[in-house]
């Protein structure tokens, strides 16, 4: 064991650091393969409907968490970027299915490559714990993500 003396404190204040250097993160565009800029909430959406190809907005909205409006309104824009098809579902009239053009499956593609290329130093890191260390860090995130779950 290390002398290596933390408060809880110090641990507190470097995890609202990490908080927010990810929110930086997620807040810059990126290009994903294709000239134009894709937001985060553009490129998730991508991600979903390239993983489960001709869903409807409802049932996207219902596997993404948000409301059938914001999956709309992002859809407007990946449509406008041409990245994204919505065709009319043939069993139902009313109701649109989605699906990636080519252009879309470039971006979903390359957002496949930028997350193996960020989470790949996390997954060696990982690779390398003891399971006591790695027990104790599932511990320590789903009691994080309970405790932020409960404020959101």
């Amino acid at each position: 064991m290390s002398d290596k003396q933390i408060s809880p404190y110090a641990i507190i204040g470097k995890f609202s650091r990490i908080v927010k250097m990810w929110q930086q993160i997620e807040k810059q565009p990126r290009k994903f393969g294709i000239d134009e800029d894709l937001y985060s909430s553009e490129i998730h959406l991508i991600e979903v409907v390239g993983e489960n190809e001709d869903m409807s907005v409802s049932e996207l909205a219902g596997l993404m968490g948000v409301t059938k409006g914001a999956i709309s309104q992002t859809l407007k824009k990946l449509e406008n970027k041409d990245l994204i098809l919505k065709a009319s579902d043939p069993s139902n009239s009313s109701r649109f299915l989605v699906k990636l053009t080519a252009k879309g499956k470039i971006a979903f593609y390359a957002h496949e490559h930028w997350h193996e290329t960020m989470d790949g130093g996390f997954k060696t890191y990982f690779t390398g714990l003891a399971e006591e260390k790695l027990i104790f860090m599932d511990d320590f995130l789903t009691m994080l993500e309970n405790f932020l779950g409960k404020r959101t």
